[in-house]
């Protein structure tokens, strides 16, 4: 789930950018890319992590 929301914030971003170089105006201003991709990273953390979790040996 956190993966696919990680993408899904890619994504979004990378539409950003690709409409900004276009139209010469992006739609999101800088702080809300930042804030886009810190939640792209965050949920990306979170997906590793909980793989990582459940590929260790001896978890329930």
């Amino acid at each position: 789930m956190f993966l696919a929301l990680s993408g899904g914030f890619f994504v979004i971003f990378v539409i950003n950018v690709s409409m900004g170089s276009i139209t010469g105006t992006p739609l999101l201003g800088i702080v809300s890319e930042m804030i886009l991709l810190f939640a792209a990273s965050i949920a990306f953390v979170i997906a590793i992590l909980k793989r990582e979790a459940e590929a260790k040996p001896g978890n329930p």
